[in-house]
């Protein structure tokens, strides 16, 4: 009996053993890419604010996921890259416009696929009645969405003037 209950004691013990041993382990958490994240996106926008200068829609649009959106002072909100472009068109081919923008604050999401920016910007566009240049400053808030291949692209873009409203 003290035999059975020997054997049946090393036997439990055994498969306790195994069992513990093949029991999943918690898996590494994922790296910290948010400095890495918040660099290339901080390089999307240095690219991008010089190439608003180049006066090419496409270009413009191109720095947009398809479905993105574009929520700008006076207008309704722009879904798509084709809606980003065309109401871009008529502002880039103003022979005054001009654009700066950089960005004051970048944060990047621990998942590592959203990154948010916060700058400022000064355009130049032609005043409406006279045509002569005036120029706005203000801030802006753009949300970046790290895509398949993993480039930075913008899913929302807005931006408001540092002017009273009245």
């Amino acid at each position: 009996m003290l035999r059975n209950f020997s054997l049946i004691a090393c036997l439990s013990f055994f498969m306790l053993t195994i069992a513990c041993a093949s029991a999943p382990s918690t898996p590494p958490p994922p790296p910290d890419t948010r400095a890495a994240d918040v660099q290339a996106v901080n390089d999307v926008e240095a690219a991008w604010s010089k190439d608003a200068n180049t006066k090419d829609a496409d270009k413009w649009a191109s720095y947009f996921t398809d479905d993105g959106s574009g929520l700008y002072p006076g207008a309704p909100t722009l879904n798509g890259k084709a809606a980003i472009k065309a109401a871009m068109v008529p502002m880039v081919a103003d022979p005054n416009f001009a654009l700066s923008f950089a960005p004051t604050r970048t944060i990047a999401s621990k998942g590592g696929d959203m990154v948010y920016s916060e700058g400022t910007y000064s355009m130049t566009v032609s005043n409406p009645k006279t045509k002569k240049p005036m120029t706005d400053k203000g801030k802006y808030l753009t949300v970046f969405m790290k895509q398949a291949d993993g480039s930075w692209k913008a899913v929302s873009d807005t931006f408001n003037s540092d002017k009273p409203m009245m």
